[in-house]
């Protein structure tokens, strides 16, 4: 629910427009438009680390599959 807000969507806005290229094709030194704004830590639910936890500009294909990847490898080792 709280993706849909006129709060979330005006912070990934900001987020896009402060940061508009992907930091992990970045690191891979590819030039690519960010499209989603992503949470640096998975709030998994927690409203306050959805609202005020740290954010990061992503592609789609590194937000679809390298970013879940990852969460789901942190999943495994809890």
């Amino acid at each position: 629910r709280l993706y849909w807000t006129a709060r979330w969507r005006a912070k990934a806005k900001a987020q896009l427009a402060e940061h508009p290229l992907c930091i992990m094709c970045e690191a891979e030194g590819v030039i690519e438009p960010a499209t989603v704004c992503d949470h640096v830590i998975p709030h998994r639910g927690d409203v306050d680390l959805f609202w005020n936890g740290e954010t990061q500009s992503l592609c789609g294909t590194h937000h679809s599959r390298a970013k879940q990847a990852e969460e789901a490898g942190s999943r495994r080792r809890r």
